[in-house]
């Protein structure tokens, strides 16, 4: 729901103005520690996988779960493992959309390990892969071996790592036919395809925000949501992943008693109204439209789709534009799937082919960084 936006629209009458009530430090107040992780300006580390991992902490991922947990093999390796307490068990049934997670997580090593003259060697699942329907377990997502490559040129979109915003307000223009053009390369053997259509555009418009009411309304999905919210600057800086209200309308709304989990979670109430309004109003604004399409269904599919729509975020970042993933028509909970069969059709996936990944892309204006944890958090022994 919308509640994940920074500028969320309570409906808190004239409570704004009792101030006194948290007084006008807490309701100016924005996070701190939690944002740190984005500052990529200090020092790097010597080890270059920590430095590589510094930056994979950033991908985007799932409800902002960070699911990962890195263990450092000798001097030239890393495993990957998901932290299972991480799931998202009503929305990811089947941790489709933590895989592609990991997927993203795993380019962005990449790329940060090119500007160190490494390149890195991914062995997906190297003890067995849970194939869907089995949902991840303890094994290993990945093995990455860091290899010396002193003529590897440096990727150039390292530079948009820092740059690159999911963009949950509205878009204000489409992007170009050049734009789409250059975003619809295929990337190892994963399909990206772009559209301005204005017919295509308005029917999936109406899909993808029937999705958003649906799992919105639905109340094990709803809650999920709600169970991960962190509201204020203080509860974004204790709790650093999950979904996150800040601002000052937030931190208002919580000084008040006006915004809460509890308001959040109840259908009849002022908040969780003008959070399905706002949602709808989000997802009419589809100025643009980028899917991404894998051959099959399989682990390594998901891993190449998080891979794909990660170097398409930066991409776009790079060129001045603005991402949000529309993903709930593509999650595989029971209730969702007629939405689901109609969003495939419309976009033209057909056969054994997955989509992946939708998301809505614009000009629009600038958004802030999620939060995250510092490395250290996802380092285990």
């Amino acid at each position: 729901m919308a509640v994940t936006r920074r500028n969320f629209i309570l409906g808190l009458g004239g409570g704004v103005a009792l101030l006194a009530v948290g007084g006008v430090w807490r309701v100016l107040r924005m996070p701190d520690t939690a944002l740190r992780p984005w500052d990529l300006s200090g020092p790097a580390p010597a080890d270059v996988r920590l430095d590589a991992m510094r930056h994979a902490i950033l991908a985007p991922n799932p409800h902002n779960r960070q699911p990962w947990l890195l263990r450092l093999d000798g001097t030239d390796g890393v495993t990957l493992h998901c932290d299972l307490a991480k799931r998202l068990p009503a929305t990811d049934p089947f941790d489709r959309q933590t895989v592609i997670g990991f997927g993203g997580f795993i380019e962005l090593a990449r790329i940060a390990a090119t500007a160190r003259g490494h390149a890195i060697e991914v062995t997906p699942f190297p003890d067995g892969a849970p194939e869907i329907p089995a949902q991840l377990d303890r094994r290993p997502v990945a093995h990455l071996q860091f290899v010396a490559a002193p003529d590897l040129a440096p990727d150039p979109l390292i530079a948009a790592i820092p740059h690159r915003r999911t963009t949950r307000l509205p878009y204000d223009g489409a992007p170009t036919p050049s734009q789409c053009a250059q975003l619809m390369s295929p990337l190892n053997g994963v399909a990206r395809v772009a559209s301005t259509d204005p017919a295509l555009l308005a029917r999936l418009r109406t899909a993808v925000t029937a999705a958003a009411m649906r799992e919105d309304t639905l109340p094990r999905t709803w809650q999920e949501s709600v169970d991960l919210m962190r509201i204020g600057a203080h509860e974004i800086d204790a709790q650093s992943d999950g979904l996150f209200l800040d601002g000052p309308l937030a931190e208002a709304g919580s000084a008040l008693g006006l915004l809460d989990r509890r308001t959040l979670a109840d259908p009849h109430s002022r908040v969780f109204a003008a959070g399905l309004d706002q949602q709808r109003a989000l997802y009419m604004s589809v100025p643009g439209a980028i899917w991404i399409v894998t051959p099959g269904y399989g682990r390594a599919d998901q891993l190449a789709a998080g891979a794909a729509y990660l170097r398409t975020t930066l991409q776009a970042a790079a060129a001045g534009l603005k991402m949000q993933p529309m993903s709930q028509s593509l999650q595989e909970y029971p209730e969702m799937a007629p939405l689901f069969a109609e969003v495939r059709a419309l976009l033209g996936v057909v056969g054994a082919a997955r989509l992946q990944m939708l998301a809505r892309i614009g000009t629009g204006p600038e958004a802030g960084v999620a939060p995250r944890w510092p490395l250290q958090k996802f380092l285990t022994a």
